[in-house]
This record gives structure tokens, sequence and C-alpha cells, in this order.
């Protein structure tokens, strides 16, 4: 036996009868050759690492555009907790950690600058403009399928299993992943995002610990590590049969404090304010990219086999928050005449 092998065996040999195998993948979109050090689901983490869509995460928002500080979360920080809250549940019920390692660490690659004022911005770009593949809504889980199977590598995708595509593309609402990890995954998302952006409001001033509903701090307790712990202990204890849940009252709980956290966060003006002006950059940034010329040579190649709003999207979608700003700049904002 390889390497790979003896993995493969070790994953048959410790892990739950519910648990997805590497050796039982369904397979990539092209097929390949076998490593024989890594399995399928090793290769795949391995590849979203190294891709450039998940380097450009450290500079996109997570819940607050563009934060002076150094300790405000981003896009890139809120995937390695979702990475690390997802691994403990997973080998605690004995799931495949390699399969819920990638689909942590790519299920946000589709997201847009400007975090979900992005989103909503080129969602309504795609109803006003419909793709040429007859699209008219922009969903980041789907982009970041998108990105994985067609955008990556210069146009070849990085080839990752069907597995982790699926994990991906169900992260978030709708259906269901089709592998208990894929539903770790969509639960340890919600666990981190909401606990840590608790954790940026009471740093950006939007909140205090004492602000958030005593019925729920007594369930899930008083201090970010006091919630996680809890909700994930909640998970490990309740699921089986590769179905993720929680005990009534902590799904309760956690479910009020989703809804605290909507009204007083992710609403709030205080917080949101910049975000009007999202909308505006955004279009005058598509209206750019429509003109297949100020593409990425790669993007230019996209634009003519999927169609120009397609790739003007894609360009957008993959742009950081501090490039767009760079680029609306550049584009739309008159500099000052310079005698050379």
């Amino acid at each position: 036996m390889n390497i790979r092998e003896q993995t493969e065996e070790i994953e048959r040999n410790i892990l739950s009868s519910t648990a997805t195998h590497a050796c039982d993948t369904a397979g990539r979109q092209y097929p390949e050759e076998e490593d024989d050090l890594r399995t399928a689901f090793q290769r795949d983490r391995d590849r979203i690492i190294h891709c450039k869509s998940f380097r450009r995460l450290k500079r996109k928002t997570q819940v607050f555009l563009s934060p002076e500080g150094d300790h405000y979360r981003t896009r890139l920080t809120h995937t390695l907790e979702v990475d690390q809250i997802a691994r403990t549940i997973a080998r605690c019920l004995r799931l495949n950690e390699d399969l819920t390692e990638a689909i942590s660490l790519g299920h946000d690659l589709g997201h847009t600058p400007f975090g979900h004022a992005g989103e909503r911005a080129l969602n309504d770009i795609c109803q006003e403009h419909p793709l040429e593949d007859g699209s008219t809504a922009f969903h980041h889980y789907e982009q970041s399928v998108r990105i994985v199977e067609r955008l990556e590598k210069e146009g070849r995708g990085l080839n990752l299993t069907a597995e982790v595509r699926d994990g991906i593309l169900h992260h978030t609402c709708g259906e269901q992943a089709h592998t208990p990890e894929g539903h770790i995954v969509r639960m340890a998302d919600r666990i981190a995002y909401i606990n840590h952006d608790i954790d940026d409001s009471e740093r950006a001033g939007i909140l205090k610990e004492s602000d958030l509903p005593q019925e729920v701090t007594a369930v899930l307790g008083h201090t970010k590590s006091q919630r996680i712990d809890c909700l994930v202990r909640s998970v490990v204890r309740c699921s089986g049969d590769g179905i993720m849940r929680m005990e009534p009252q902590v799904e309760t709980a956690f479910d009020k404090l989703n809804d605290f956290m909507y009204r007083s966060v992710y609403v709030n003006p205080s917080a949101k304010s910049e975000e009007r002006k999202v909308p505006m950059v955004l279009e005058k940034l598509y209206e750019y990219a429509l003109d297949s010329r100020n593409l990425p040579e790669h993007l230019q190649k996209i634009a003519a086999q999927d169609g120009p709003r397609r790739a003007a999207v894609d360009y957008i979608a993959g742009m950081t928050d501090p490039y767009a700003v760079e680029l609306f700049q550049q584009v739309y904002v008159p500099h000052a005449w310079r005698h050379m």
C-alpha cells in the first residue's frame, strides 16, 4: 500500500458508518490519476488553500466595510473560524475531517467585495441585465462553485471532487448538502458568524455584552467562547445518522440570538451607513467591465465563451474591497493635472 491507500484504510476502520470515505468519492469533473500521498479530499483542501480566490478573502468585508483596526474579521478569518468549528464537530462525530475542511475553506470563495451589500448589488444587476445563460440572480454560494469549476487557474478551474462542490453549493440555504460533512459546514458557518459578529460589534461600539437578550445568554453563555462551546457541544450530543441537530432549548436560544443580531447589527444604520454607496460603485464598475477589453486576459476568454455580462459579473465578484474602490477612482474620479 502507498500512503494514500493506508490513509483510506484508516478511514474505513475509524470513521462512522455515515461518514463519507475518500475512496468512495463520486469523482472529479475531469478524471485524474490518484496521488500516492494524499486522498482526494486532502488534495481538494490543498488546492483551495493555494488558489488566488482564497488569498483575496483577506481583503473582503465580513460585516464592517473596510474597518480600520487589526482585530476585525475579514472574509478570510471568518473562513478559518468556520473551519475550526467544523473540524471539531467532524472529529467528535467521527466524520471525514478532510472533506469537512475542504468545504469549509471553499465555502465563501465567491463572496463579493463589500460583503452582503455587494452580493445584493450584484443580484440587482443580474435582475436588470439577465446573464447570457439566463440567470437573473447572483448568489455567492453559486459563484463559489463557479470559481472552483470555471474561473480559477486562468479558466481551468480546480477540478474538485463532487462532494466538495456539493458542500460549497449547499452551505447556506435551500437544499441540504448530500453529505453529513456538508451539513456540518452549514451549521458551523452560522455558529461562527453570529458569534464573531457579536465580538466585532462590541469592538465597534455597536453593542455591549449586556445588550444581548437575557433568555439567550442564560442558555448559551455570556461570552463568545462560552456560546460557541455550548453550541458545538449541543451539536455533538444530539447529532447522529449524518443529521446535525441541537437540543430544542439551545436551538431556540440560537434562533433568538440570530434575530437579535439582525435587528441590532445587520440592518443597523450606524453599522451599515456606508453600504448605501455600494450599489452605485458596482453598477459603474459593471458598465466599465462590459467592455471586454477592460478585463484581465483570462476573463476576456470567459467573455468570448460565456458572454460579456457573465464575465463582467465574474470580474466584480472576484474583486477585493480596496481593489474595487481603487478601480472606481481610477476610472471615474478625475485626477489632478500635473505639468511634466
